[in-house]
């Protein structure tokens, strides 16, 4: 982001691109009132109260013609979204109409937004903390009920408050520590040693549960990565159109049929899954064949839930498909054995399990449907998705796992210091990198590097 002025005021179209029924000009910034003025025949927006909105037409200053008529929502300095006096034009969907509205605001005063822009100073004026305007963009790419859960909460300042609570903790444990180095030469202890390192160790606890909630959060956010894998001619292929309600995958008695990656997605409670077939587990002289297990074993390694298919009659293959499955699967990834085609006689039997495989397992009919209510609601228990709520903490953005990681490892350091009884000096050290780590995430401690890097990504008018 290059070239901002902070005390400029700027425009945007804030509505997504393209023609609709109505797209809405947003207007920030200490003229921006003074400049929709200049364009606007109706009430004057000088004298209008804030939170209202208005009836007029848009003029064209240089023609004099009218460009549309529009709805004018006025926002005054410091109660809006910027913290900055606000205009929001509702004016007819025409891109025609949009692009010339644009051209009007600029030739009146205005400048054209930077990506971000909004929220950036959103942010700047104290509106939002760091987390909460990231969270902006998470709302807006919600794709599932889940995912939109997730941001909400981190948007009212969920995630915000638990960083402060931490961070209250921390300050604690550093006045002690600091207050030992003030008296030093004193033999004045503050707090024991024990008494330090348990509050060390609820704070490490924290942390370590905001960071293990990252792989749950992210997948969530993109979409719950849910790998169907197993041996040849299982039935993987029917499973997947059964889940989809359409026929995505080829079906064939021919085994290896599936050579490539095929992926699709579902929701399951508001919870967006991303299905993905891949090629049957065997040993194949094939090339083009071998390169669709070598591309299963790699989803494996990326899948959150693994739904592992058996033929019961094919029992020749399932320990060397086990092998195969425990050497590829992460260790958060969760396994269910589906026992397929029990609508087809001599398929009751129960196929000899590993005794290693860590799996819920059910019986289903890919073909006919029966138990595949059963196994969408164990993929949803699984995956962690099932308990979110609107208290719900969980990490979502990289940048903040990246973060959190490092401020444990500054605890870490924090609590064996005081085991080995080393000098608070070095104690009191890691604590402040601690502390600067998590206030990276809230924008307590940010560079303009940083704060350009995360708002790039935003959209213009957001």
């Amino acid at each position: 982001m290059t070239n901002i002025t902070p005390n400029d005021t700027i425009c945007a179209i804030a509505t997504a691109p393209g023609c609709g029924g109505i797209a809405v000009a947003r207007i920030s910034g200490p003229e921006a009132i003074a400049i929709t003025n200049k364009l606007w025949k109706g009430t004057d927006l000088d004298k209008v109260k804030s939170h209202t909105a208005h009836l007029g037409y848009i003029i064209d200053p240089s023609s004099h013609q009218i460009l549309d008529q529009a709805l004018a929502t006025v926002f005054r300095a410091p109660h809006s979204y910027t913290g900055e006096n606000v205009v929001e034009l509702s004016i007819h969907g025409s891109t025609w109409i949009q692009q010339e509205l644009l051209r009007i605001l600029i030739d009146s005063g205005a400048r054209m937004a930077q990506p971000g822009e909004f929220t950036r100073r959103a942010f700047t004026s104290g509106q939002l903390d760091l987390t909460e305007a990231e969270a902006v963009a998470d709302l807006i790419a919600s794709s599932s009920a889940a995912s939109h859960r997730v941001a909400m909460n981190q948007m009212r300042g969920r995630f915000s408050q638990r960083l402060d609570t931490l961070r209250d903790s921390m300050l604690k444990l550093s006045a002690l520590l600091e207050l030992e180095l003030d008296f030093s030469e004193e033999d004045v202890e503050f707090a024991s040693r024990t008494e330090l390192k348990k509050l060390a160790e609820e704070i490490y606890q924290e942390l370590h549960r905001l960071t293990a909630s990252f792989a749950t959060g992210a997948a969530i956010k993109d979409g719950i990565p849910v790998a169907i894998v197993g041996a040849t001619n299982a039935g993987k292929s029917t499973l997947l159109n059964t889940l989809l309600g359409e026929d995505r995958a080829i079906v064939s008695d021919i085994r290896g049929t599936t050579r490539d990656i095929i992926e699709d997605t579902i929701t399951i409670h508001g919870t967006l899954y991303r299905i993905i077939d891949t090629a049957g587990l065997r040993t194949t002289a094939d090339i083009i064949e071998s390169l669709g297990i070598e591309r299963a074993m790699a989803r494996i390694k990326q899948a959150r839930i693994i739904i592992w298919v058996i033929d019961p009659n094919d029992t020749d293959t399932i320990n060397d498909t086990a092998t195969q499955i425990n050497r590829a699967k992460t260790d958060d990834a969760r396994t269910i054995i589906a026992i397929n085609k029990t609508d087809i006689s001599g398929t009751d039997i129960n196929p000899h399990l590993p005794a290693d495989m860590d799996a819920t397992c059910l019986r289903i009919s890919a073909a006919t449907g029966k138990g595949i209510e059963q196994l969408k609601e164990t993929i949803h228990s699984l995956s962690g998705a099932a308990g979110i709520d609107e208290n719900t903490v969980m990490v979502t953005n990289a940048r903040h796992y990246q973060s959190l990681t490092t401020a444990k490892d500054c605890i870490t350091r924090v609590i064996e210091g005081l085991d080995a009884n080393l000098s608070c000096d070095f104690i009191a050290q890691d604590l402040r990198e601690t502390l600067h780590h998590l206030g990276s995430i809230t924008g307590t401690v940010t560079t303009p590097d940083i704060l350009t890097h995360i708002f790039s990504h935003f959209c213009i008018g957001k």
